[in-house]
């Protein structure tokens, strides 16, 4: 796939480059990073996708892009509303895997000899690991709430703060799910797996802020450096696995019904106004809902876990949710293209929402600096808070990267992981580590992935987002 260097950070596929191409592909990269993306067929995805009908402006992708089902990870598309599509491939199996930050009053180093002990609390009291069950076990009836209020529902058991939900992307809540368009599989998968972490690259992480880049924004934010924060990243389970697998078999037979052409069977799509592309964006906003009820149950228990071995009370842990964002989602949200205001369906598969100061959907109590924004390290790598801006809503329907992206795969990093602990050698840069098995942190080992630093870097520099703070791992648990 031939790409173009437009300036320092932005790469062109011209939209001749592929057969059907309906915009150019668009890459914020630097020199470095792009030879990672040239290696991978993730170039190919971008290209293709850019032939999905109704598609406006580009296919883009962040710098932490890599292969993916159907659009790369790390890839943002939009499509119009009237004569565009939805596609799952435009969003994957972990529907709405997304990252909480949670702060607090205390400063790291006034607990750096309890970390052991809280992470093993986190560990006994947070179920993690591949079909991990957790502690509440719903009935039908019950899950289905869980489906269509989301956060607010663990709320309403006492599992979280109010203002909690304010500090969601969404309030923590389509209110569009419909939990009957969600099979009884899904819901059979995913009735004992609300409150577990799951395994892959998720995560609860203690880390100390050990730089701030913009001293008033992060005042806003409530960080400071030396400050101990929690960061929780995972999505929705099996449950949100089923609702995909059960739409790509919908939408495969949608993209014929509908006379569609597509490139890659991956990207099989409806018309967003149809009936398969209206059902799978209410089934799918239901298993959003299901992951940020998830990370809302277990920032709770992260709290109750702190309070208890730590043995303060709430008033002097202060922990709350700085802000919950979605990294895998398609939402309709109003955009500005060529000079007009739009409605698109805006698929982020691997980014995250970036809006600027000002933006109606920012919670009012940081609208006037911009929505927080929580990029994911793993493990032995710095995690970042950034703010959105509007140039990202002018150039990328409001997005920035979501993590690191990976440069191995886990079959590759366990190959390379051989004969080596990668426990012990976390542990030798002061982190704490407890997981399920040695395969899961050779799949996650830092080298899997590229250099966050780098990929904040480009986005900075380009204006998605700007860097406020960073935050290095001190302790964490994996599945």
């Amino acid at each position: 796939m031939d790409i173009q260097k437009i300036d320092r950070y932005r790469w062109r596929i011209e939209i001749d480059r592929n057969k059907g191409m309906r915009v150019p592909g668009i890459v914020y990269s630097d020199d470095t990073l792009i030879k990672d993306v040239i290696n991978d067929q993730s170039l190919t995805q971008v290209a293709n996708a850019a032939t999905l009908p109704g598609i406006v402006h580009a296919s883009l992708a962040m710098p932490d892009i890599h292969f993916g089902y159907g659009l790369p990870i790390g890839g943002v598309i939009a499509t119009r509303i009237t004569d565009g599509v939805v596609t799952p491939g435009g969003v994957g199996f972990d529907i709405n895997c997304g990252v909480r930050l949670l702060t607090s009053r205390l400063e790291l180093n006034s607990i750096r000899n309890k970390i052991p002990d809280l992470i093993a609390g986190l560990y006994h009291a947070i179920p993690c690991g591949v079909g991990s069950s957790g502690k509440l076990n719903l009935s039908p009836r019950e899950l289905k709430r869980v489906l269509q209020i989301g956060s607010r529902w663990a709320v309403e058991q006492g599992l979280g703060l109010n203002e909690e939900c304010e500090r969601t992307e969404e309030m923590g809540s389509f209110d569009d799910a419909d939990p009957d368009l969600v099979s009884t599989k899904a819901l059979d998968r995913g009735k004992n797996q609300l409150g577990t972490l799951g395994s892959g690259n998720h995560f609860v992480e203690i880390q100390e802020i050990d730089q701030i880049y913009d001293q008033r924004t992060a005042e806003a934010f409530g960080l400071f450096k030396g400050q101990m924060t929690v960061m929780i990243h995972s999505g929705s389970r099996g449950l949100g696995h089923q609702v995909c697998t059960d739409f790509l078999a919908v939408m495969g037979k949608a993209t014929r019904t509908h006379g569609i052409t597509i490139p890659d069977r991956q990207l099989a799509c409806a018309p967003v106004t149809s009936r398969e592309g209206q059902d799978y964006i209410r089934a799918m906003h239901c298993a959003a809902n299901f992951a940020w009820a998830n990370r809302q149950i277990m920032a709770h228990w992260a709290r109750e876990t702190f309070m208890r071995v730590l043995n303060i009370p709430p008033r002097d842990l202060a922990m709350i949710t700085l802000y919950d964002v979605a990294h895998n989602i398609v939402k309709i949200e109003n955009c500005v293209v060529q000079g007009k205001n739009i409605k698109l369906a805006v698929h982020r598969k691997g980014a995250t929402r970036a809006f600027p100061p000002g933006h109606p959907e920012v919670t009012p109590e940081f609208r006037p600096q911009g929505q927080p924004v929580i990029i994911p390290g793993d493990m032995g790598t710095h995690s970042y808070v950034l703010v959105g801006t509007t140039r990202a809503l002018e150039e990328t329907f409001g997005s920035t990267c979501h993590g690191a992206g990976r440069v191995l795969s886990r079959s590759a990093a366990i190959k390379k992981a051989r004969g080596r602990s990668i426990r012990k050698e976390l542990e030798k840069i002061g982190v704490s580590v407890m997981a399920k098995g040695h395969e899961t942190l050779a799949e996650e080992m830092p080298e899997a992935y590229k250099d966050i630093d780098r990929v904040i870097d480009v986005v900075h520099n380009c204006g998605l987002s700007l860097k406020v703070a960073r935050m290095k791992p001190i302790g964490v648990i994996k599945g």
